[in-house]
């Protein structure tokens, strides 16, 4: 496991910044272990970057420096006034130049997450047609999609889920 103080981080991304752009990075890099889905995020109007530390310990440094120069492009995209969004050329074209990642790779607490058991079903009054459900809804607002019949919200023991 790789573990790197705020400082670190700071000089590393301003190492980057200077080795693949040729521009220095100015502003704050920090850690945040609050980010879960993504690896990294620009803000606009500080100009600050956050780096998810669970993709330093999860997938190592050079996945890493792969999300901080994505991040770096929206950065120096954004403050030279050309086009800094996912869907731009500009962004598009130096994101490939430095060898920045388009999309980081997913942690393995992401990944189970996803694969969420179902936990309730609807069931129909008259026709008897079942419906699973991962959350809970309000049966009074659906219909059944055979017959247009009412339904009833069952939980899902542990035992019947699949």
């Amino acid at each position: 496991m790789d573990v790197m103080s705020n400082e670190e981080l700071q000089a590393w991304v301003e190492r980057i910044s200077e080795e693949s752009f040729g521009l220095p990075f100015r502003h704050r890099a920090t850690f945040n272990r609050r980010l879960s889905t993504t690896g990294g995020r620009y803000f606009m109007k500080s100009h600050h970057i956050e780096i998810n530390p669970h993709q330093l310990e999860a997938n190592g440094r050079e996945e890493v420096e792969k999300i901080i120069k994505h991040e770096l492009c929206h950065y120096h995209l954004h403050l030279t006034g050309r086009g800094y969004k996912h869907r731009d050329p500009d962004f598009k074209m130096l994101l490939q130049q430095v060898g920045g990642s388009r999309y980081c790779q997913s942690l393995p607490s992401a990944r189970e997450r996803k694969v969420q058991p179902y936990r309730y079903q609807l069931v129909c009054r008259q026709c008897g047609m079942v419906y699973l459900r991962k959350r809970k809804v309000d049966p009074r607002r659906y219909r059944c999609g055979k017959c247009a019949g009412n339904l009833r919200l069952n939980k899902l023991d542990s035992a019947t889920k699949s």
